[in-house]
Protein backbone atom coordinates (compact mmCIF):
# COMPACT_ATOMS: atom_id res chain seq x y z
CA UNK A 1 0.00 0.00 0.00
CA UNK A 2 1.46 3.66 -1.23
CA UNK A 3 0.00 7.07 -0.46
CA UNK A 4 1.00 10.38 -0.90
CA UNK A 5 -0.81 13.79 0.07
CA UNK A 6 -0.47 16.35 -2.12
CA UNK A 7 -0.15 19.91 -1.49
CA UNK A 8 -3.82 20.70 -0.82
CA UNK A 9 -3.62 17.87 1.35
CA UNK A 10 -6.14 15.36 -0.23
CA UNK A 11 -4.74 11.80 0.25
CA UNK A 12 -4.40 9.21 -2.19
CA UNK A 13 -4.88 5.33 -0.87
CA UNK A 14 -3.39 2.62 -3.29
CA UNK A 15 -3.80 -0.92 -2.72
CA UNK A 16 -2.16 -3.27 -5.56
CA UNK A 17 -3.74 -6.33 -6.10
CA UNK A 18 -4.14 -9.11 -8.33
CA UNK A 19 -8.06 -9.72 -9.61
CA UNK A 20 -8.40 -12.83 -7.46
CA UNK A 21 -8.25 -11.24 -4.21
CA UNK A 22 -10.61 -9.06 -5.01
CA UNK A 23 -13.33 -10.22 -2.92
CA UNK A 24 -17.00 -8.21 -2.53
CA UNK A 25 -16.00 -8.49 1.27
CA UNK A 26 -12.11 -7.31 0.53
CA UNK A 27 -13.63 -4.62 -1.83
CA UNK A 28 -15.63 -3.08 1.18
CA UNK A 29 -13.26 -3.27 3.77
CA UNK A 30 -10.60 -1.53 1.79
CA UNK A 31 -13.55 1.52 1.03
CA UNK A 32 -14.26 1.86 4.59
CA UNK A 33 -10.18 1.79 5.80
CA UNK A 34 -9.99 4.96 2.99
CA UNK A 35 -8.72 3.34 0.08
CA UNK A 36 -9.56 5.25 -2.68
CA UNK A 37 -7.36 3.61 -5.91
CA UNK A 38 -6.75 0.04 -6.58
CA UNK A 39 -3.92 -1.09 -8.92
CA UNK A 40 -4.63 -4.30 -10.58
CA UNK A 41 -1.97 -6.98 -11.78
CA UNK A 42 -3.94 -8.21 -14.65
CA UNK A 43 -0.80 -8.29 -17.18
CA UNK A 44 -2.54 -10.03 -19.87
CA UNK A 45 -5.98 -11.61 -20.66
CA UNK A 46 -4.90 -14.00 -22.49
CA UNK A 47 -5.43 -18.00 -20.85
CA UNK A 48 -1.91 -18.94 -22.95
CA UNK A 49 -0.29 -16.08 -21.70
CA UNK A 50 -1.63 -16.75 -17.90
CA UNK A 51 -1.00 -19.69 -17.41
CA UNK A 52 2.85 -19.70 -18.75
CA UNK A 53 2.56 -16.73 -15.97
CA UNK A 54 1.38 -18.90 -13.10
CA UNK A 55 -1.26 -16.60 -12.75
CA UNK A 56 -3.70 -17.83 -11.16
CA UNK A 57 -7.13 -15.67 -12.19
CA UNK A 58 -8.58 -16.80 -15.72
CA UNK A 59 -9.42 -13.96 -18.61
CA UNK A 60 -12.64 -12.97 -16.93
CA UNK A 61 -11.32 -12.35 -13.51
CA UNK A 62 -10.24 -8.65 -13.85
CA UNK A 63 -13.75 -7.90 -14.87
CA UNK A 64 -15.26 -9.21 -11.99
CA UNK A 65 -12.67 -7.56 -9.65
CA UNK A 66 -13.71 -4.25 -11.22
CA UNK A 67 -17.39 -4.43 -11.01
CA UNK A 68 -16.58 -5.59 -7.37
CA UNK A 69 -14.57 -2.77 -6.79
CA UNK A 70 -16.76 0.15 -8.69
CA UNK A 71 -20.15 -1.17 -6.17
CA UNK A 72 -17.83 -0.58 -3.45
CA UNK A 73 -17.50 3.00 -4.87
CA UNK A 74 -13.54 2.88 -5.58
CA UNK A 75 -13.40 4.26 -9.18
CA UNK A 76 -10.06 5.20 -9.26
CA UNK A 77 -8.90 1.83 -11.26
CA UNK A 78 -5.53 1.14 -12.77
CA UNK A 79 -4.41 -1.88 -14.48
CA UNK A 80 -1.23 -2.91 -15.21
CA UNK A 81 -0.36 -5.22 -18.72
CA UNK A 82 3.37 -6.90 -19.58
CA UNK A 83 4.40 -6.53 -23.20
CA UNK A 84 7.24 -7.97 -25.07
CA UNK A 85 6.54 -11.70 -24.10
CA UNK A 86 8.47 -14.67 -26.13
CA UNK A 87 7.18 -15.26 -29.32
CA UNK A 88 5.84 -18.21 -28.91
CA UNK A 89 3.06 -17.44 -26.81
CA UNK A 90 -0.03 -16.57 -28.84
CA UNK A 91 -0.74 -13.38 -27.03
CA UNK A 92 -2.44 -10.64 -29.43
CA UNK A 93 -0.97 -7.71 -27.74
CA UNK A 94 -3.93 -5.13 -29.58
CA UNK A 95 -6.58 -7.67 -28.33
CA UNK A 96 -5.39 -7.27 -24.57
CA UNK A 97 -4.92 -3.64 -25.01
CA UNK A 98 -8.75 -3.39 -26.18
CA UNK A 99 -9.66 -5.71 -23.43
CA UNK A 100 -7.92 -3.22 -20.61
CA UNK A 101 -9.90 -0.73 -22.39
CA UNK A 102 -13.38 -2.10 -22.25
CA UNK A 103 -12.90 -2.44 -18.41
CA UNK A 104 -12.80 1.28 -18.22
CA UNK A 105 -9.71 2.13 -16.08
CA UNK A 106 -8.80 5.60 -14.98
CA UNK A 107 -5.37 4.34 -15.45
CA UNK A 108 -3.23 1.67 -17.35
CA UNK A 109 0.39 0.78 -16.50
CA UNK A 110 2.90 -1.44 -19.11
CA UNK A 111 5.94 -3.07 -18.60
CA UNK A 112 7.78 -4.62 -20.86
CA UNK A 113 9.27 -8.29 -19.77
CA UNK A 114 13.11 -8.50 -18.13
CA UNK A 115 15.08 -11.55 -18.09
CA UNK A 116 16.71 -11.83 -14.87
CA UNK A 117 19.33 -14.37 -14.82
CA UNK A 118 18.39 -15.97 -10.79
CA UNK A 119 14.93 -16.16 -12.00
CA UNK A 120 13.60 -19.00 -13.27
CA UNK A 121 12.80 -17.08 -16.62
CA UNK A 122 16.37 -16.71 -17.12
CA UNK A 123 17.08 -20.02 -16.26
CA UNK A 124 14.94 -20.82 -19.09
CA UNK A 125 16.53 -18.25 -21.60
CA UNK A 126 19.88 -19.73 -20.54
CA UNK A 127 18.70 -23.28 -21.47
CA UNK A 128 17.05 -22.05 -25.04
CA UNK A 129 13.87 -23.05 -23.54
CA UNK A 130 12.70 -19.57 -24.30
CA UNK A 131 13.58 -16.69 -27.00
CA UNK A 132 13.31 -13.46 -25.45
CA UNK A 133 11.33 -11.07 -27.41
CA UNK A 134 13.76 -9.39 -29.99
CA UNK A 135 13.89 -5.52 -29.55
CA UNK A 136 12.01 -4.58 -32.78
CA UNK A 137 9.14 -6.42 -31.46
CA UNK A 138 9.49 -5.04 -28.05
CA UNK A 139 9.30 -1.22 -29.74
CA UNK A 140 6.51 -2.31 -31.95
CA UNK A 141 4.42 -3.37 -28.81
CA UNK A 142 5.77 -0.01 -27.02
CA UNK A 143 4.48 2.12 -30.24
CA UNK A 144 1.29 0.29 -30.93
CA UNK A 145 0.24 0.99 -27.08
CA UNK A 146 1.17 4.65 -27.38
CA UNK A 147 -0.87 5.23 -30.62
CA UNK A 148 -3.54 3.10 -28.84
CA UNK A 149 -4.16 4.45 -25.35
CA UNK A 150 -3.13 8.32 -26.58
CA UNK A 151 -6.43 7.25 -29.06
CA UNK A 152 -8.66 6.29 -26.80
CA UNK A 153 -8.00 9.61 -24.35
CA UNK A 154 -5.21 8.61 -22.21
CA UNK A 155 -2.27 11.06 -21.31
CA UNK A 156 1.29 9.10 -21.52
CA UNK A 157 3.13 10.98 -18.78
CA UNK A 158 5.82 8.90 -18.12
CA UNK A 159 7.35 6.10 -20.29
CA UNK A 160 5.10 2.98 -18.44
CA UNK A 161 2.41 4.79 -17.55
CA UNK A 162 -0.88 6.35 -18.70
CA UNK A 163 -4.00 8.23 -17.51
CA UNK A 164 -7.23 9.75 -17.97
CA UNK A 165 -7.18 13.45 -17.47
CA UNK A 166 -6.33 14.53 -14.02
CA UNK A 167 -5.71 10.71 -13.18
CA UNK A 168 -2.29 10.45 -12.76
CA UNK A 169 -1.07 8.53 -10.18
CA UNK A 170 0.01 10.64 -7.46
CA UNK A 171 2.04 8.32 -5.62
CA UNK A 172 3.77 7.16 -8.77
CA UNK A 173 4.40 11.11 -9.47
CA UNK A 174 6.29 11.67 -5.76
CA UNK A 175 8.57 8.98 -6.65
CA UNK A 176 9.97 10.66 -9.79
CA UNK A 177 9.95 14.18 -8.89
CA UNK A 178 12.00 12.95 -5.29
CA UNK A 179 9.09 13.60 -2.84
CA UNK A 180 9.08 11.91 0.81
CA UNK A 181 6.95 8.93 0.80
CA UNK A 182 5.76 5.93 3.30
CA UNK A 183 5.46 2.69 2.22
CA UNK A 184 3.84 -0.19 3.71
CA UNK A 185 3.78 -3.99 3.36
CA UNK A 186 5.89 -6.41 2.62
CA UNK A 187 8.77 -5.49 0.09
CA UNK A 188 7.44 -1.90 0.21
CA UNK A 189 10.00 0.86 -0.24
CA UNK A 190 9.98 4.32 1.26
CA UNK A 191 11.54 7.48 1.48
CA UNK A 192 12.75 10.22 3.65
CA UNK A 193 14.19 13.12 0.99
CA UNK A 194 17.69 11.77 1.99
CA UNK A 195 17.73 7.94 3.13
CA UNK A 196 15.57 5.35 1.34
CA UNK A 197 14.26 1.93 3.09
CA UNK A 198 13.01 -1.11 2.39
CA UNK A 199 10.94 -3.49 4.36
CA UNK A 200 11.38 -7.65 4.23
CA UNK A 201 9.79 -9.19 1.38
CA UNK A 202 8.33 -12.30 2.80
CA UNK A 203 5.23 -11.70 4.29
CA UNK A 204 5.57 -14.31 7.26
CA UNK A 205 8.84 -12.44 8.26
CA UNK A 206 7.05 -8.67 7.89
CA UNK A 207 4.05 -9.70 9.88
CA UNK A 208 5.72 -11.62 12.46
CA UNK A 209 7.87 -8.54 12.80
CA UNK A 210 5.51 -6.36 12.68
CA UNK A 211 3.02 -8.68 15.41
CA UNK A 212 5.72 -8.17 17.90
CA UNK A 213 6.47 -4.57 17.51
CA UNK A 214 9.65 -4.55 15.63
CA UNK A 215 10.99 -2.47 13.03
CA UNK A 216 10.15 -4.52 9.63
CA UNK A 217 12.96 -2.76 7.76
CA UNK A 218 14.60 -5.17 5.47
CA UNK A 219 17.62 -2.17 4.64
CA UNK A 220 18.16 1.09 3.62
CA UNK A 221 20.89 3.79 2.03
CA UNK A 222 21.73 7.28 2.27
CA UNK A 223 21.94 8.57 -1.54
CA UNK A 224 25.02 10.23 -1.90
CA UNK A 225 25.12 13.60 -4.18
CA UNK A 226 26.03 11.99 -7.20
CA UNK A 227 23.38 9.02 -6.50
CA UNK A 228 20.64 12.36 -6.26
CA UNK A 229 21.75 13.83 -9.40
CA UNK A 230 22.02 10.56 -11.88
CA UNK A 231 18.49 9.65 -10.63
CA UNK A 232 17.49 13.63 -11.11
CA UNK A 233 18.47 13.03 -14.53
CA UNK A 234 16.96 9.71 -14.69
CA UNK A 235 13.56 10.02 -13.15
CA UNK A 236 13.32 13.74 -15.14
CA UNK A 237 13.75 12.00 -18.32
CA UNK A 238 11.08 9.36 -17.52
CA UNK A 239 8.07 11.99 -17.24
CA UNK A 240 6.18 14.22 -19.82
CA UNK A 241 7.51 17.40 -17.36
CA UNK A 242 10.76 16.66 -18.69
CA UNK A 243 15.14 17.56 -17.13
CA UNK A 244 15.81 21.10 -17.24
CA UNK A 245 18.97 21.28 -19.96
CA UNK A 246 22.06 23.31 -18.94
CA UNK A 247 23.60 25.65 -21.46
CA UNK A 248 26.91 23.17 -21.62
CA UNK A 249 24.74 20.42 -22.79
CA UNK A 250 22.67 21.71 -25.60
CA UNK A 251 25.35 20.54 -28.03
CA UNK A 252 24.35 17.24 -26.54
CA UNK A 253 20.81 16.96 -26.92
CA UNK A 254 20.54 18.92 -30.30
CA UNK A 255 21.05 15.70 -32.44
CA UNK A 256 18.07 13.48 -30.16
CA UNK A 257 15.85 17.00 -30.96
CA UNK A 258 16.93 16.64 -34.64
CA UNK A 259 16.20 12.78 -35.07
CA UNK A 260 12.70 13.14 -33.37
CA UNK A 261 13.27 11.65 -29.64
CA UNK A 262 13.00 14.71 -27.52
CA UNK A 263 11.94 18.48 -27.51
CA UNK A 264 13.35 21.37 -26.05
CA UNK A 265 11.28 24.20 -24.63
CA UNK A 266 12.97 27.26 -22.29
CA UNK A 267 15.46 24.62 -21.03
CA UNK A 268 13.09 21.75 -20.40
CA UNK A 269 14.16 18.69 -22.44
CA UNK A 270 11.01 15.58 -23.29
CA UNK A 271 11.74 12.87 -24.76
CA UNK A 272 9.14 11.22 -27.29
CA UNK A 273 7.99 7.89 -26.94
CA UNK A 274 10.56 6.83 -29.88
CA UNK A 275 13.21 8.51 -27.08
CA UNK A 276 11.57 6.90 -24.21
CA UNK A 277 12.81 3.59 -26.46
CA UNK A 278 16.14 4.94 -25.54
CA UNK A 279 15.80 6.27 -22.10
CA UNK A 280 18.80 4.41 -21.06
CA UNK A 281 21.70 5.68 -22.98
CA UNK A 282 20.15 9.83 -22.94
CA UNK A 283 19.78 9.39 -19.27
CA UNK A 284 23.63 8.06 -19.42
CA UNK A 285 25.21 10.30 -21.78
CA UNK A 286 23.53 13.49 -20.06
CA UNK A 287 24.89 11.89 -16.03
CA UNK A 288 28.05 10.89 -17.70
CA UNK A 289 28.16 14.80 -18.86
CA UNK A 290 27.26 15.95 -14.86
CA UNK A 291 29.96 14.09 -13.83
CA UNK A 292 32.09 15.54 -15.29
CA UNK A 293 31.67 19.46 -14.20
Amino acid sequence: MDDFSTSGGELEITVEANPEDVSAEASDLWAAAGVNRVSLGVQSFHPEVLEWMHRAHGPQAPGEAVAKLRDAGIDDISIDLIFALPGNLSRDWERDLAQALELKPTHISLYGLTVESKTPLGRWTARGEVVEAPEDRYADEFMEAHRLLSGAGFDHYEVSNYGLPGRMARHNSAYWIGAPYLGLGPSAHGFDGDRRRWNVPAYADWATRVGRGEDPRGGDELLTASERESEAVYLGLRTSGGLTIRDSEITTVTPWIDAGWATLVDRTLTLSPQGWLRLDSIAAALTSIRSRS
